[in-house]
């Protein structure tokens, strides 16, 4: 039973707890917002984990999708959400870590108004360009960019992205000059560079592996520490020339800040039984997804070391809202 002096929580989330106390939680359809256009690798995830919680928890749980402000507009829609456990987000880097730094006037406090449940996928983004660029390796690249300062141009899935962030890193470690053009998902941005408007594109692996198997695209590297088992051939960017260069990216699940405890403790235990999943474990990692659920408090300790790392990145780029 709970007790009298939780009542003193607002209401929606004293609903939340005895929710959570009964059996039937949830009752009804659970929502997944996710902050970029389908077909990204937010949205391939979150429709995989979402396929598997409807299965079993036995009710409908759909994915949203909210795109733009390189996912801000998710990221302020599930801060302003109620918490009662119906509303939860697979969010990111770039709003949980980066949109701090780069915007004075941000709408939410990512320590305040979102609540971590677990991380959910960890992994690099590729360095990939379209076939009609003169580069089939790294190095060749740098050179072309070299020879035509400010005439190349990368896309991203939104300003202070994972992405976007990879592509300044690398700018700053070769001493290259491209411009940034974001987009409002990886979707749109991988379009976009099949049809050759940019030449170079820091995606995910979800959203790039089938095109490089097809020949559509070229892949130049891997921004992690390691080779991807899916792509063994594409060297690391350490690898090519940068030692030491790492820009991980990486989902996690969260929910609004004033969610009660009870149902954070709920979607933690649900959502690493789907992550440790074997048939979502091998889903995931088709797409070059690596699942790494854990604590909430590890979670929390890991924002906070990326909003370190990446708050310097934006102050030395001067990235600011586009």
């Amino acid at each position: 039973m709970i007790r009298l002096a939780r009542a003193m929580l607002a209401p929606l989330a004293f609903a939340g707890l005895a929710a959570v106390a009964q059996t039937n939680f949830p009752s009804h359809t659970v929502t997944i917002t996710v902050g970029f256009a389908p077909g990204g690798g937010t949205d391939t995830a979150a429709r995989i984990v979402a396929k598997k919680l409807t299965e079993s928890l036995g009710v409908s749980v759909v994915v949203e999708n909210r795109a733009g402000a390189g996912g801000n507009i998710a990221a302020q829609l599930i801060a302003n959400a109620p918490p009662d456990g119906y509303t939860i987000s697979l969010s990111s880097v770039g709003p949980l870590t980066v949109a701090p730094a780069m915007q004075k006037d941000l709408a939410y406090d990512p320590k305040r108004d979102i609540a971590p449940i677990t991380m959910g996928m960890v992994f690099p983004n590729i360095f990939v360009v379209n076939p009609a660029v003169p580069a089939k390796t790294l190095a060749e690249f740098v050179a072309l960019a070299k020879s035509k300062p400010g005439a190349l141009s990368y896309a991203s899935s939104g300003v202070g992205g994972a992405g976007h962030l990879a592509g300044e890193l690398f700018k700053q470690r070769a001493g290259i000059d491209m411009v940034h053009v974001p987009y409002k998902g990886g979707g749109p941005a991988m379009t976009d560079l099949l049809g050759g408007r940019v030449a170079m594109y820091p995606a995910v692996p979800s959203t790039a592996q089938k095109y490089i198997e097809t020949g559509k695209v070229i892949a130049l590297a891997v921004t992690g520490p390691k080779r991807l088992d899916t792509l063994p051939n594409v060297p690391t960017v350490a690898e090519s020339g940068y030692p030491g260069f790492e820009a991980m990216n990486w989902y996690c699940f969260v929910a609004p800040g004033k969610t009660p405890k009870e149902i954070l403790d709920f979607w933690n235990r649900e959502l690493a039984k789907v992550l440790n999943d074997p048939t979502v474990h091998a889903d995931l990692a088709r797409h070059g997804l690596e699942p790494q659920p854990g604590t909430r408090e590890e979670l929390a300790e890991y924002i906070e070391r990326e909003t370190e790392k990446w708050g310097r990145v934006v102050r030395e780029a001067r990235i600011t809202p586009e």
